[in-house]
C-alpha cells in the first residue's frame, strides 16, 4: 500500500474537490473499508462528508415499531436509519482510493456483518463518548472478524471531556490501535480520521527490516 499523504496535501481530493464518478487515472490502489459504529453515531455523515461520488444510502424512516427495538438515548432527533450499508468513494494521494462502506449499527443487522465485511482491508469505529457502553458490540464485532481498525471519537456539542487514558481504557483499547477525535460533519476532520487508519494499515504491513 502507498504511504498516507495529509488531508491537507494537494494529492488529495476528498469531498471539497471534483466529485466525478469515474476514478482518477492515477488510482493504483483500490482499498475496501468499514465505517463502523453504534447506531446514530455518524457513520453517514462521515461517509457524507468526504465522498467525492454521490454516496448511496440505504436508509429508512424509524416507524413506531424499529422504536420499540432500536435505543434512541442520546438520538432522540434521529428520524431515519441504515438498513443495508452506506457507500462513497474518496481518492487519496499516491494512488489510494478508499472505497468506503458504512455498516448498520444495530443488532438485528448483525446477519449482514459477514458479507459487508468481506474484502476488507480495516474498519474505522466511530465512537460516541455519551453513549461508550453503545460501542462494545461493534468492536467485538470488529476484533471477531481480525480486521485492524482505528478509533474516531466523534464530537457533539455536549460531549464529556475523558482523557486519552480513561478512553482508552474505558474501550479496552490496545496500545497500537490509533485513537483520534473527529467531527464527522467536517470534510477535513474526517479525512484525517481515515488518514489514521491507512497510516496504521501501512505501519501492520510494512516488511520488518532485518
Amino acid at each position: 500500500m502507498a504511504s498516507a499523504p495529509s488531508s491537507s496535501s494537494p494529492g488529495s481530493t476528498g469531498a471539497a474537490g471534483a466529485r466525478g464518478i469515474h476514478l482518477p487515472d492515477t488510482a493504483r490502489e483500490l482499498v475496501k473499508i468499514l465505517v463502523a459504529g453504534p447506531f446514530g453515531v455518524g457513520k453517514t455523515t462521515l461517509i457524507d462528508s468526504v465522498s467525492e461520488i454521490r454516496p448511496l444510502h440505504t436508509e429508512e424512516h424509524l416507524s413506531e415499531a424499529s422504536a420499540r427495538v432500536d435505543d434512541l438515548a442520546g438520538v432522540r432527533d434521529k428520524t431515519t436509519t441504515t438498513v443495508a450499508i452506506d457507500f462513497g468513494r474518496i481518492s487519496l494521494g499516491g494512488g489510494v482510493v478508499l472505497y468506503l462502506f458504512g455498516t448498520p449499527g444495530q443488532e438485528r443487522f448483525r446477519s449482514l456483518w459477514a458479507d459487508i465485511a468481506y474484502g476488507a482491508l480495516g474498519a474505522l469505529v466511530l465512537v460516541d463518548t455519551r453513549r461508550i457502553d453503545d460501542s462494545f458490540d461493534v468492536l467485538g464485532l470488529v476484533e471477531e472478524t481480525g480486521l485492524p481498525y482505528a478509533v474516531a471519537l466523534n464530537t457533539f456539542p455536549d460531549s464529556r471531556p475523558y482523557t486519552e487514558e480513561q478512553l482508552r481504557r474505558s474501550l479496552d483499547l490496545e496500545a497500537g490501535t490509533p485513537m483520534v477525535t473527529c467531527d464527522a460533519r467536517d470534510t477535513n476532520s474526517s479525512i484525517d480520521a481515515l488518514l489514521a487508519l491507512v497510516q496504521h494499515l501501512i505501519a501492520r504491513n510494512r516488511p520488518e527490516t532485518r
